[in-house]
């Protein structure tokens, strides 16, 4: 592993133990120094940090439509940027860095991690997104990192032995010790497809924070003089499993190093200094320490033009390659079709969720021949919209980048009102969640203004159950059939929701009940309905959207 010696304190209370006020072991460190080590200058410190980078490793100049990100090689020139101002620099990333374009993508996110060894990064906490390609793909991930994966809350569950290294120490030149630790969100449980995560347990709330806190006792009886939390937790999740949730409730914490929830963060918690980029190298991170004193700042893509050659090429090698692949133009649309997060497909209908829901529903009935009432889509499950223009693979698979299988599923009246009420239960509060239901052949009202009712928590999720369904969702119309809570419904749907992914558990125990029928991928599906069932343009109908969910109150 690169590791690269540090000359000083990440925080103010670091600080001040390096003036006087440190630990026992701390202090006669300093002693052993010597008069020399008192009358040096304060050290220098860089720490530069990235978050959800998602496979956007290449440079996108930014437009009035298009925000802009920065190569990844520019992580590793701003290396050299800040070691010719005199600091000493270390690069860090929050996770969900292998999946998410098909740069990555095509090949597991091995081509992720070759790109932050070229950029000599130093550690690397787990994101719920490297978990997507299975536990096999994931080993070889972190086999390949000259950097070591940390995660402390993620244990196997037969053993309750954490998955990951939870902690490291890097010791400084002048004999300092600098712990890190990673935390991963629990949200990975149904975040990612139930059967990658099926092996592992999650710490959650009381037990997040206990853990937490014996990290950075552990890291202090070794000595360590600064402790950073390397943390994918983000600050929207519904369940309150965040990093302002740690932060509140541990002590000794000195920098906090987040991701997850694609937000841009500069501020104090609790004393302690919490940063995040946002997401997909809109912005690079530096955290920089003078005299002891932690500055956070966000470079934008567009406002430093450095470039690494050596990191440049072989992220140039690989993007030729999956961009022969990618490039094939299946159609057009003639307006945009919008994927957005929050507002978009986590929070209202849109018209890209509608062709989505559509595509599965006409693979499965007019492609296959299933008898289908209905489709349904996960809005966690769309990442990316798409402009006005050409359609290429590459668009499609930047939307649909998890290679799920899809199913049909026979669910309940009850059971559906169940999932679509859980799918909607962040709807009038400032979160956003990925179960979302972007849906085909259903109708149906939120009623935003009624307060969700929390039920027992899924198994093996993050998610509360409804404790009354129907009771903020009403739904109108199946398939053309009406609604009864009696009736059997067919719905085709990823075997992610199928297995209970996100909000779906009420799918899962359908799925369990009659195994579902399975038809292909989700990104197949959509290019099949672009090129077959629009004849390669996208119909004038999904301009806007369609009236199939109407929200009361917002």
């Amino acid at each position: 592993m690169p590791q690269n010696d540090l000359h000083t304190l990440v925080s103010r209370r670091t600080f001040l133990r390096g003036l006087g006020l440190m630990s026992a072991s701390a202090a006669l460190a300093a002693c052993a120094r010597g008069e020399q080590a008192a009358s040096q200058p304060a050290p220098l410190l860089a720490i530069i940090h990235t978050n959800d980078t998602h496979g956007h490793d290449v440079a996108v100049e930014g437009t009035e439509d298009i925000e802009g990100n920065f190569s990844m090689a520019a992580v590793a020139a701003l290396r050299d940027e800040w070691e010719k101002k005199g600091y000493e620099v270390l690069h860090v990333d929050a996770g969900d860095a292998t999946q998410g374009m098909p740069l990555v993508d095509t090949s597991n996110g091995m081509p992720a991690i070759a790109f932050m060894n070229a950029c000599g990064y130093d550690l690397m906490t787990v994101g719920n997104h490297e978990f997507d390609w299975g536990v096999e793909a994931l080993d070889a991930n972190e086999k390949a990192a000259n950097f070591p994966f940390l995660s402390a809350n993620v244990l196997y569950k037969e053993t309750v032995e954490t998955r990951f290294k939870p902690n490291t120490i890097i010791e400084l030149i002048d004999g300092t010790k600098v712990g890190f630790f990673g935390l991963t969100t629990p949200n990975t449980l149904t975040s990612t497809s139930p059967k990658n995560s099926k092996d592992f347990s999650f710490l959650t709330k009381d037990d997040l924070i206990a853990c937490a806190q014996a990290q950075v006792d552990e890291l202090r009886e070794q000595g360590c003089a600064m402790v950073i939390c390397l943390g994918h937790m983000g600050n929207d999740e519904i369940n309150g499993n965040t990093s302002k949730l740690v932060l509140e409730n541990v002590s000794g914490i000195d920098l906090f190093i987040d991701g997850h929830d694609h937000e841009e963060v500069q501020e104090e918690v609790n004393g302690t200094l919490l940063v995040e980029t946002g997401c997909y190298l809109h912005n690079i991170g530096v955290v920089a320490i003078d005299e002891g004193i932690p500055t956070g700042e966000l470079i934008a893509a567009g406002t430093y033009d450095g470039i690494d050659g050596a990191a440049q090429a072989i992220i140039d090698k690989e993007d030729e390659r999956v961009s022969s692949e990618m490039n094939v133009v299946l159609g057009s649309t003639p307006f945009f079709l919008d994927g957005n997060r929050d507002p978009g497909v986590r929070t209202q209908e849109t018209n890209l969720g509608n062709f989505i829901a559509d595509a599965y529903h006409w693979m499965a009935s007019i492609e296959l021949g299933y008898e289908v009432d209905a489709a349904i889509i996960n809005g966690g499950g769309i990442r990316a919209s798409i402009d006005d223009g050409d359609i290429t693979l590459g668009a499609i698979k930047t939307v649909n980048p998890f290679n799920n299988d899809l199913g049909v599923v026979k669910v309940t009246g009850a059971q559906l009102l169940e999932a679509i009420e859980a799918g909607c239960q962040a709807i009038g509060t400032d979160n956003a969640i990925g179960g979302f239901p972007q849906v085909s052949g259903i109708t149906y009202t939120i009623d935003a203004t009624a307060p969700y009712e929390e039920g027992p928590t899924y198994p093996d999720s993050a998610f509360s159950s409804p404790a009354a369904p129907g009771s903020r969702v009403t739904i109108t119309d199946v398939g053309g059939r009406g609604f009864d809570l009696d009736e059997v419904y067919t719905i085709a749907a990823s075997n992610f929701i199928c297995q209970g992914g996100d909000t779906y558990y009420a799918f899962k125990a359908a799925a369990d009940a009659e195994q579902p029928a399975t038809f292909g991928f989700d990104y197949e599906a959509v290019a099949g309905y672009l090129v077959e069932g629009c004849n390669h343009e996208v119909p004038e109908e999904y301009e806007g959207p369609q009236g199939r969910i109407t929200i009361i109150g917002m």
